[in-house]
């Protein structure tokens, strides 16, 4: 079943401006959510490691639509990127996921370093390389949470250091042409970021265990066996002490967490419209007692579960949106970003994040009960149920809850850290 086209680019209430360039973005990511769209049930069936979807992706150039502000910039913004994220994950959300993972990371150096960037500094060549070569980049910067596992170490050696160490990642790990490392130094105790080639003899990827859902993001653990880095490619360091972090710095979170949010808003819609397109066929199919077509005006019940599934759709993008706009504006005053303002961005973010899981959580259950038993409805609907679960696991709805509300009531700022 094909997901119905949809505008790539929604309107917003911010006055940011886009370049021309943007105008090729809605029609070559609705073209490409039709080609994934296709053939999801089948790839999410055979769960294997994504190399034609990326091939899809390059051939579409989405990898390198991200561009920094400036004059010459040939690719779209961060509001352009986030709806190019969600309408790609209404059709297939693994590739959504490993799409936003890879725009957060393109701009890991310009983040490290607060924003500002010269000429040939490491924010401006990552980024022109990651365009030029249209290189897909997966990573974590952060350390590791894993429980009893050491986390990965850079050795400092004469023009570089040397990486050791093993590491989990949330996608991509099989088909990156990048990874974004953070590790600890043995001789500073800092955290460093490198940039690592994941083709090199001492890389060793492992694809993640069969996940319940999300099965094509290509998340898995990667092991580092005396890999040499280069000190051109330490991308900067994770600030030791939450007082020294940047506001603009501690953006790097809440934009993950906003795409993924658009990860999880795609898959809401997608499965609304999917089951709509059920729905319909089934109400128009002649009935077996009296053989002629039912309308579906004519079961109000039906009409009222849709009703309020589209409400929660509804609902869920607008508070979307408004913590898109925030972040847009937000990235765009770089160094000047105060602490005032990026705890608002915080709020918004969170409170995305805990509208979006509930919708997507509920509109991705009920729609399994409206199609259950429909002709059409095919044993492969229940992806978007089993991608809602897996992407939402890790983020409590009541957690954010509770860090609004904090701030509502007491006026507490959210940390500045660089952990999503």
């Amino acid at each position: 079943m094909r997901t119905p086209k949809k505008s790539a680019i929604r309107p917003t209430s911010g006055p940011v401006d886009r370049p021309a360039d943007d105008e090729i973005w809605p029609r070559v990511t609705r073209e490409l959510a039709d080609d994934l769209a296709v053939d999801a049930p089948v790839r999410d069936r055979a769960g294997k490691a994504p190399f034609d979807e990326v091939a899809r992706l390059r051939e579409a150039g989405l990898p390198a639509l991200l561009t920094p502000p400036g004059p010459s910039r040939r690719g779209a913004d961060w509001q352009a990127a986030c709806t190019v994220i969600r309408e790609i994950s209404a059709a297939d959300s693994s590739i959504g996921e490993l799409l936003a993972h890879h725009y957060v990371l393109s701009w890991t150096a310009r983040f490290l370093g607060g924003g500002a960037t010269t000429s040939g500094s490491p924010e401006t060549t990552l980024e022109n390389r990651t365009t030029r070569e249209r290189w897909l980049l997966a990573g974590g910067i952060e350390p590791s949470r894993a429980a009893g596992r050491a986390e990965p170490t850079l050795t400092p050696v004469d023009g570089g250091y040397v990486l050791d160490g093993r590491r989990s990642f949330a996608s991509g790990v099989a088909v990156a042409d990048r990874l974004v490392v953070g590790a600890r130094c043995t001789g500073t105790g800092e955290v460093l970021v490198a940039l690592v080639d994941p083709a090199g003899p001492a890389v060793f990827t492992e694809a993640g265990a069969d996940r319940l859902g999300q099965r094509l993001a290509g998340a898995g653990t990667v092991t580092f066996d005396n890999v040499r880095v280069d000190h051109r490619d330490i991308l900067g360091a994770l600030p030791g002490d939450e007082h020294a972090v940047a506001p603009y710095t501690a953006l790097a979170p809440l934009a993950l967490r906003l795409l993924l949010v658009h990860v999880g808003l795609g898959i809401a819609e997608g499965a609304l419209a999917e089951a709509r397109d059920i729905s319909r066929a089934a109400q128009a199919a002649p009935s077996p007692a009296d053989d002629y077509p039912v309308s579906g005006g004519e079961d109000p019940y039906l009409l009222l579960a849709y009703g309020e599934l589209a409400t929660a759709a509804h609902t869920a993008a607008a508070v979307v949106e408004r913590a898109s706009d925030a972040l847009a504006h937000g990235l765009l005053a770089e160094g000047s970003l105060g602490v005032e303002e990026r705890a608002d961005i915080s709020v918004l973010v969170a409170a995305a994040e805990a509208v979006t899981t509930r919708s997507a959580i509920q509109i991705t259950t009920r729609i399994l009960e409206l199609v259950s038993g429909t002709t059409g409805g095919g044993p492969d609907f229940d992806r978007f149920w089993r991608n809602a679960r897996a992407l939402t696991a890790s983020s409590s709805a009541s957690h954010r809850l509770r860090d609004i509300g904090d701030h509502y009531l007491n006026g507490t700022h959210a940390r500045l850290t660089l952990r999503a």
